[in-house]
């Protein structure tokens, strides 16, 4: 793993060198690309252009910063003792970004966790290859069909679904109104390929393949080295009016054999909610407290449906997630359904200040039997200071139900304020 990460460096170092001279004195926007700034806020896939603007290599170095001040309380029934946590600041994540234009129509992007409340030395999130245009193969190949169509290879984060674009990714938190992600936290990164069929009057497809894996491994499971897992998109994005726009999505994510899948897992960065409802006597921490993993690792099927409308300053996004399925122990699926509702405003000069609420519910059944229901209240503020840096304040209620005695979160609930500064370029 140093040996890794000594390489990585080495590469940033000698990128950094090309990229001052490149890009300080006449940046140059990248195309079909989603800007890591407030630019990129309420942008999904990105937009499909057949316009370049490509010249010669290029690399765009670019990275984010987010901390939080804490303040929350927490509880349970009393029968297993939480530890005790207080007000205080978090540990600042930071992340590093390195975007390529390899050619007309050809780029890379890999992102890096440099701080990260997991892992305490940088690691390879992942990265992905881009095609546009095949022009590298010839000058005008499929050309036709090109004009529609996007093409992403990489060990990369899944499109599944539309919440992941507004979710935080470790540091780079600018493109959420809220400080945490939502409680079934659907994000996995993943080696396949997908590809993107746009016709260019708001409707959109993509279908995709990956081998489910989280960690990469080449050693044998049952007579297997793992599974394969499909993936598909279905959706409309149209500004209908100067004011008005409208989207909505359908998302699968199924697999068939896969000995162990992450689909709710796989954030290996943690959750913004430190240390809430951990048990006193643990020695490890949950890195993803605040969060409700299903325990499905095997044939798992899951839908969500997102929409989304924006009119004027006022944005309302939805979503709706059912997914079933069952750890490879067990003999039957289990069921997990997730609703998340969010309503904002955004004002001022561009927007630039935004007041909002979230609703966000999840019942499930255990693999002990329970059915239990957790239920979060978010309201949250918002203000740009720059087009790279932003304030966010959030007062979160969480409440479970339906946990069995002398669990942890037998009537537990946690709530109070969190802040988060966040500077993304």
């Amino acid at each position: 793993m140093k040996s890794v990460l000594k390489l990585v460096t080495l590469a940033i170092v000698l990128l950094m060198g090309y990229s001052i001279s490149a890009q300080d004195k006449n940046p140059r926007n990248f195309d079909n690309y989603r800007q890591p700034d407030q630019r990129g806020v309420n942008v999904f896939e990105p937009k499909k252009d057949t316009l370049t603007t490509f010249e010669d290599l290029h690399v765009r170095i670019g990275g984010s910063f987010a901390l939080q001040y804490q303040a929350l309380d927490n509880e349970n029934s009393g029968v297993v003792p939480l530890k005790e946590i207080g007000y205080n600041f978090n540990l600042a994540t930071a992340n590093l970004d390195l975007d390529v234009a390899l050619y007309d129509g050809v780029s890379m992007h890999l992102r890096t966790y440099l701080s990260s409340r997991h892992h305490n030395e940088p690691y390879v999130k992942g990265g992905y290859f881009q095609v546009d245009k095949l022009d590298f193969i010839k000058e005008g190949f499929l050309e036709d069909i090109m004009k529609h169509t996007t093409i992403k290879i990489g060990h990369m984060e899944n499109n599944y679904g539309d919440a992941h674009f507004r979710r935080s990714d470790n540091a780079q938190a600018i493109h959420n109104p809220f400080v945490g992600n939502l409680i079934m936290d659907s994000f996995t990164t993943e080696v396949g390929a997908e590809v993107y069929y746009n016709t260019g009057n708001g409707f959109f497809g993509m279908l995709g393949f990956t081998n489910g894996k989280l960690n990469q491994s080449v050693e044998e499971s049952n007579g297997s080295t793992g599974g394969a897992v499909f993936l598909a998109k279905l959706g409309y994005d149209k500004q209908i009016s100067d004011d008005l726009r409208f989207r909505l999505t359908g998302s699968l994510y199924n697999t068939g054999y896969a000995p162990n899948v992450y689909l709710y897992n796989a954030d290996r960065a943690g959750s913004r909610y430190y240390d809430v409802l951990q048990d006193a006597t643990a020695t490890s921490d949950n890195f993803r407290s605040g969060r409700f993993t299903p325990g499905f690792s095997n044939q798992i099927t899951a839908i969500m449906i997102n929409p989304f409308v924006k009119y004027g300053g006022l944005e309302v996004f939805g979503t709706v997630e059912l997914s079933s399925g069952r750890a490879l122990s067990e003999a039957d699926r289990r069921d997990a359904t997730q609703y998340a509702g969010e309503v904002l405003y955004r004002f001022g000069e561009a927007e630039n200040v935004y007041l909002g609420a979230r609703y966000n519910t999840v019942s499930a059944e255990l693999a002990s039997g329970d059915d239990i229901d957790i239920n979060r209240f978010q309201l949250g503020a918002g203000w740009f200071l720059t087009q790279n840096i932003l304030m966010k304040a959030e007062y979160v209620n969480q409440e479970y139900s339906g946990y069995g005695t002398g669990n942890l979160l037998e009537d537990a609930q946690f709530n109070g304020l969190m802040l988060e500064a966040v500077i993304s370029f």
